[in-house]
C-alpha cells in the first residue's frame, strides 16, 4: 500500500466535547499507544480506509467521561462505531473491518491457510500473557518459548515470510505486542529476542517494510518508560 500522511489528531481527554456521535461517521477509537488499539489502526491503513474511517484517539490516562456512556460502556479501546453501533474486541475488529470495508483482503481463501489462521489467533493472547508473566519469574526461559513458538509458527508455509505466506491479520495481530517486547528486552536484558530466530528476525524486518504498520508504531523511548512504569517497576 501506498504511504499516507496523515494527521493525527490530539487524543480527547475528560475536557474534551464528544464528537458528533452516531452522524453516519465511522470512527474508529484507539490509544496511540495501545497494542490492541493499533491492531485495528493497521488494517484499516493497509486496506486504504483512511477516508473511510475516521481515527479518534482517546487519552487513557484521562478518558472522558462520555466515551464510557455513550460510546463504548467496556470504556477501553479500540471501539469502532459503524452503521449505528459500536464494536469492541480487538481481533473481532480487524476481522470486521477485513469483511465489512473495501480493500485488499487480509485472510486467504486457502483451508490450510485459514486453520492455521484461527490457531494462532487463538495463541496471541496466551503468547502476550506468557511474555507478560516472565517478568516477575524466569523472564528470558520463560519468554523465550513464546519467541520460539513464533519462529516454528512462521515455518509453516513457504510462499513468503509471513504467518501465512502473504501478509494477513495473523501478523497484523502479532506486531503491535512483537513491536514492544523487542525493544524493552533489548533495553531491560539487553536481550535480542530475534538470536537464533532467523525467520522472526525476516519477518519483523518485513513487516517493517509496509507503510500502513510503519504509521502506528510508538517511539522506543516511550515504549520503554511505558513498561518500566506499567510493568518492571512490580517486578525488577
Amino acid at each position: 500500500m501506498a504511504a499516507v500522511n496523515e494527521h493525527i489528531p490530539t487524543p480527547l481527554d475528560a475536557t474534551s466535547e464528544p464528537p458528533p456521535l452516531f452522524d453516519g461517521t465511522t470512527r474508529l477509537y484507539i490509544s496511540i499507544s495501545c497494542p490492541f488499539a493499533q491492531r485495528v489502526w493497521i488494517t484499516r491503513n493497509y486496506k486504504g480506509l483512511h477516508d473511510k474511517i475516521k481515527l479518534v484517539p482517546i487519552n487513557l490516562q484521562n478518558r472522558p467521561a462520555w466515551y464510557k456512556e455513550k460510546v463504548y460502556p467496556e470504556n477501553k479501546v479500540p471501539a469502532l462505531e459503524h452503521n449505528g453501533k459500536i464494536i469492541g474486541e480487538s481481533l473481532d475488529l480487524i476481522k470486521y473491518v477485513d469483511s465489512n470495508f473495501e480493500g485488499p483482503s487480509l485472510l486467504p481463501h486457502d483451508h490450510a491457510k485459514k486453520e492455521f489462521a484461527e490457531e494462532l489467533f487463538a495463541y496471541s493472547d496466551p503468547f502476550t500473557k506468557t511474555v507478560y508473566t516472565s517478568f516477575k519469574g524466569d523472564t528470558l526461559k520463560e519468554a523465550g518459548l513464546a519467541f520460539d513458538h513464533l519462529e516454528k509458527a512462521l515455518h509453516k508455509f513457504d510462499d513468503g515470510p509471513f504467518f501465512l505466506g502473504q501478509f494477513s491479520l495473523v501478523d497484523i495481530a502479532f506486531i503491535p505486542f512483537v513491536e514492544r517486547f523487542q525493544i524493552v528486552f533489548s533495553a531491560q536484558w539487553n536481550y535480542d529476542i530475534t538470536a537464533g530466530r532467523p525467520k522472526l528476525a525476516k519477518w519483523i524486518e518485513e513487516v517493517n517494510q509496509i507503510d500502513a504498520y510503519k504509521v502506528t508504531k510508538t517511539d522506543p523511548k516511550e515504549l520503554v518508560e511505558l513498561y518500566k512504569a506499567r510493568f518492571l517497576v512490580l517486578y525488577i
